[in-house]
């Protein structure tokens, strides 16, 4: 089994480990009710689940129904 025969420093590892950053989500804006919204993600609004500006369930037909 590989044994390193020196300690790594803690500089020497940071530098290994710069490229790994936290990129913020992108965010979309829903063309028929201006919402904000992940991309490629549904997202409820006023009780109806759009995506791509289209309703795909609406909360008060099901409850109807």
């Amino acid at each position: 089994m590989a044994h390193p025969k020196r300690k790594i420093s803690k500089t020497r590892r940071d530098k290994r480990r710069t490229h790994y950053k936290a990129v913020a989500p992108t965010i979309a804006k829903d063309p028929t009710t201006g919402e904000m919204h992940l991309y490629h993600r549904a997202h409820w609004h006023e009780g109806k689940l759009y995506y791509r500006g289209q309703v795909l369930i609406d909360k008060t037909e099901v409850a109807t129904a």
